[in-house]
């Protein structure tokens, strides 16, 4: 093989090794803010099952114009994992966690720390997240405000 054939070969490597890294890099960027998104509707499928039980009567089940007794268990949310009497709940996405609200609260806010950036395995003891933080909303009998510290 002569030297430009070689030279040639080696320069075919390199640039095949440069896109494989871009390639590489683009994937992860993608498959995080597809998970940041995947969280963000979690939160939104919440925030409207906890309209509706704070819409419905007592008597139904629901919490009769107030948060009281709101909980994971009390309302549609798709949790693999349900701690912490009903104020943390784990699924593929993330981890959601709440206090829970009183009868006078107006609103509540739910925080969320999503898988991609939590440092290890998600459970429901996460505590903390990498990168920008958990993302966060207010919601109330009117609707959801977005926390921003994104």
């Amino acid at each position: 093989m002569g030297q430009q054939q070689l030279l040639l070969v080696i320069l075919v490597t390199i640039i095949v090794g440069i896109a494989t890294v871009v390639a590489i890099n683009t994937f992860g960027s993608a498959a995080d803010s597809a998970n940041l998104d995947a969280v963000r509707q979690d939160i939104a499928t919440f925030a409207s099952s906890a309209q509706g039980y704070f819409m419905k009567p007592e008597m139904l089940g629901g919490g009769g114009g107030d948060w009281e007794g709101i909980t994971f268990n009390t309302v549609a949310f798709p949790a693999d994992e349900i701690a912490n009497g009903g104020l943390t709940a784990v699924n593929a996405n993330g981890v959601y966690t709440f206090s829970a609200p009183g009868a006078t609260d107006t609103t509540f806010q739910i925080t969320a720390y999503p898988a991609s950036r939590i440092d290890g395995p998600v459970t429901s003891s996460v505590s903390s997240a990498t990168g920008n933080g958990p993302l966060q909303a207010d919601i109330g009998p009117g609707g959801i405000t977005w926390v921003e510290n994104d």
